[in-house]
């Protein structure tokens, strides 16, 4: 027996006072997400405990396992997507949740095992891998498909505060002793996806996955988008964590969560979320170029600027990706599936890059500044094409493909989401109004629209007065005749 480690010593339904009284207000707003979906951070916090190794050194863990972990991943997520239509949607079938926590928890298990049978290490890294490669990539498209049942506001306020909650749970476990972070850490996959489960109880049946199928083409521009800055992250990975901290806990990803949290808590609709992409590309060319010029790729300064800025921009694509199912009835499993498989492959692409820049010494071309430089073009190709797109509620180069549902009501949900942008852009709203007026179509009154997007009983009827002046109407009704809706099925009025 050997010890070779190193280790340290809702959107819940509102109930019905929630109903009577408006839902934001800008003291009590901060606490306003459901304990459940911060479930998403306890697989964040999974991956950097047993695959990153920032505070355990496990003898199992080998740079070709943590790329057979990778890969195992990629193929996983691929092979979902092609076969999203036969094994989707995940809500409501057991074998995911089963599946994928039995695989993560063997791999912990193997992983673990590695620090107190040295004879493991061997064997042990390359089936823990293989079981946490395929496990993460079934939680990953779990809380993908939660995250596509909801609100861009409410997904940006979820996922920020579970980013800060998996790191605050990297810092506790820092305090573990081998042992107790062993049982710790085998409890991460099977509580995340118990807290998905409840994050799909607590949403109205209408608002869960549907089980329709839309056919879509690749936003290619969303992943392209995202490829490009995951090789350039890929670039600087290998550098990033010989310190304190791991990719989902360093400071830099804490400190863009806090701030996007904080700005959708306290703006609600009024969030403009170009700020983020604004904030990070600075931070990222600083990384990638300035920084590292000046003091070198493990520069403490270069690694915040590196995490705070992919953070930022995995928001994004989180963001970008969840709207496309919330809107337009994508399925989850397809659209994150081609978007997280094709990211690990760039994201491996720089790394090997990376790895493989030394040679350039050999012609006098410094290793660390060609690093940055490929990195900068990357950078410069995603934001060119973010800049591309008018806002997030754009189809990101995607349509729609014939013969794509099975569903007349999926149907109708299009072409309403197609008719609302059509009259957006002729009467030129802003893209808040479109949000609301897709609200409206969809013959939600002002008090489920404020609870929404996050904002006041007033600045939701100064949104629906304001499109009201635009389009020349004044009643829901002229809304619904030009929009072509019957209505007779108006429902509620405001």
């Amino acid at each position: 027996m050997a010890s070779d480690c190193v280790s340290p010593t809702e959107s819940a339904r509102p109930d019905a006072a929630a109903e009577r009284a408006p839902l934001f207000r800008r003291p009590r707003s901060v606490a306003a997400v459901p304990v459940v979906f911060l479930g998403l951070g306890l697989y964040r916090a999974w991956i950097e405990i047993v695959f990153v190794g920032t505070f355990v050194v496990f003898p199992a863990a080998t740079v070709s396992a943590r790329d057979l972990f990778d890969w195992t991943m990629v193929v996983t997520a691929l092979g979902c997507t092609l076969l999203a239509r036969r094994i989707g949607p995940f809500f409501d079938k057991r074998w995911p949740f089963v599946l994928g926590s039995a695989m993560l928890v063997a791999s912990t298990t193997l992983m673990f095992a590695s620090c107190w049978v040295a004879s493991l290490a061997a064997w042990a890294g390359y089936a823990a891998a293989v079981a946490g490669g395929f496990g993460i990539a079934l939680v990953i498209l779990t809380w993908s498909e939660l995250y596509g049942c909801l609100n861009p506001l409410r997904v940006a306020l979820y996922y920020s505060a579970s980013i800060v909650a998996g790191a605050v749970v990297l810092y506790v476990y820092r305090g573990f002793m081998l042992p107790w972070l062993f049982v710790m850490t085998a409890l991460l996959p099977p509580l995340s996806f118990w807290a998905a489960s409840r994050g799909f109880a607590h949403l109205p049946p209408q608002e869960r996955p549907a089980t329709a199928w839309t056919r879509f083409s690749v936003p290619w521009k969303a992943v392209l988008f995202m490829a490009a800055y995951a090789f350039g992250y890929g670039l600087m990975e290998n550098g990033m964590y010989g310190g304190v901290f791991g990719p989902h806990s360093a400071p830099g990803a804490v400190l863009v969560a806090v701030l996007v949290f904080v700005g959708v808590s306290f703006q609600g609709g009024r969030f403009d979320f170009s700020l983020i992409y604004r904030f990070a590309l600075p931070l990222i060319v600083a990384a990638l170029f300035l920084v590292p010029v000046f003091g070198g790729t493990q520069n403490y300064a270069a690694g915040f600027c590196m995490a705070a800025a992919y953070t930022a921009q995995s928001i994004l694509i989180m963001l970008i990706c969840a709207n496309i199912c919330y809107r337009y009835g994508v399925s989850a499993i397809w659209l994150f599936g081609i978007e997280r498989g094709v990211r690990q492959i760039f994201m491996w692409l720089g790394r090997v890059t990376a790895a493989g820049v030394g040679a350039l010494e050999s012609f006098g071309i410094g290793g660390e500044v060609a690093v940055s430089a490929l990195a900068v073009v990357a950078v410069a190709l995603a934001t060119a094409v973010l800049l591309s797109e008018r806002d997030l509620s754009s189809r990101w180069g995607a349509n729609f493909l014939s013969g794509g549902t099975d569903s007349a009501a999926m149907i109708r949900k299009q072409e309403l989401v197609d008719r609302c942008d059509e009259i957006a852009r002729t009467y030129k709203l802003s893209a808040r109004e479109e949000e609301v007026l897709l609200l409206l179509a969809q013959r939600k009154t002002v008090g489920i629209i404020e609870r929404e997007l996050l904002i006041a009983n007033g600045t939701a009827k100064a949104h629906v007065r304001h499109i009201y002046q635009k389009l020349d109407i004044h009643t829901r009704q002229e809304l619904f005749d030009l929009l072509g809706l019957d209505g007779r099925e108006t429902g509620p009025q405001d």
